[in-house]
Parts: structure tokens; C-alpha cells; sequence
């Protein structure tokens, strides 16, 4: 169980987790270059078995970057009452290319004791509307200490009126 919950939480943070923001992350704040992936996004994450790919499972998820470089998510993987929000920074690499950095408390019987950490690589379509994502994500102890890793791929277009 424990195993499974590691895996679901990494997926979420593939697809919460985005890179370091740079003054690339601000560039483009009027819907240019990096501003393009600003908006909310329907997600389908896929967690992956790291060393095959093999798929383990899919669950959805909404992320929201916003202008500035910030961006937030929830998950459908597990409970809210065990795994609080994503709150990560993205960067723009320019070509369609993004990166971006996560974390999420996680909670065992009400008590906090894991952080994950979710690093992503995410393309963006050329009409903007669709965007792929790898990420690999992290669980930390409450000291800090790695304690598990898992892989995801992840899918998302834009929400729109």
C-alpha cells in the first residue's frame, strides 16, 4: 500500500512540479514565448514503472501557472486529508520548451510526514492548447532524507470557456 501510494504521489508530482523561475518564466507575460502556458489545464497523469515505462496507473489532475512563474494543482490520486496542494515555480526554455518544480505535504493519520517533490519537463503544442509532460518525482522524511522516487507522463489541454 505504501508502494502504491509512493507511486500515485510521484505521478501527482510529475504533473504539479515545475522548474526554477528565471526572468524566463516572466518573459513573454503577455501571451507570448513563456506566457503561453499560463492558464488552468485538465491533466490525465500516467504513472510509470521508471525502469520499463510500463504504465501503472491514470488519474486526473488540474494545474494552473500563472503569470509571474508560480503555479498550483490538485489531484484526484489520493484523498485531500492525505496529500495537501501542489505550490511550485515553472521556467520558460524557449521553443515550446518549459520546466517546472512542485511540492506537496503529505499526511499519514492527520500527521504530516513526507514531502514530495515533483521535477517536470513539459512541451507545449504550437497552437498552445495541448501540452506533454515527463517528470520525476521525490518523497522526503519530515528530516529531509529521500525516501522513495517514481516516474510519470502526463497529458493537459487548456480549460477554456
Amino acid at each position: 500500500m505504501k508502494s502504491a501510494l509512493a507511486g500515485s504521489l510521484a505521478a501527482i508530482a510529475l504533473c504539479f512540479g515545475l522548474a526554477f523561475a528565471t526572468s524566463g518564466a516572466q518573459e513573454g507575460g503577455d501571451g507570448s514565448h513563456g506566457g503561453k502556458i499560463e492558464g488552468t489545464w485538465r491533466v490525465q497523469v500516467t504513472l510509470r514503472n521508471c525502469q520499463t515505462g510500463a504504465e501503472i496507473r491514470t488519474f486526473p489532475a488540474l494545474l494552473s501557472f500563472a503569470q509571474g512563474g508560480t503555479l498550483t494543482g490538485t489531484s484526484t490520486v489520493v484523498p485531500p486529508a492525505a496529500r495537501g496542494g501542489d505550490f511550485g515555480i515553472w521556467q520558460f526554455n524557449g521553443q515550446g520548451s518549459y520546466s517546472a518544480v512542485s511540492e506537496a505535504f503529505i499526511f499519514n493519520a492527520g500527521a504530516w510526514s513526507q514531502t514530495q517533490r515533483i521535477n517536470q519537463s513539459i512541451t507545449l503544442s504550437e497552437d498552445a492548447n495541448t501540452l506533454w509532460s515527463t517528470a520525476q518525482t521525490q518523497f522526503f522524511d519530515t528530516t529531509g532524507n529521500l525516501v522513495s522516487s517514481g516516474c510519470a507522463t502526463a497529458v493537459a489541454t487548456r480549460m477554456a470557456l
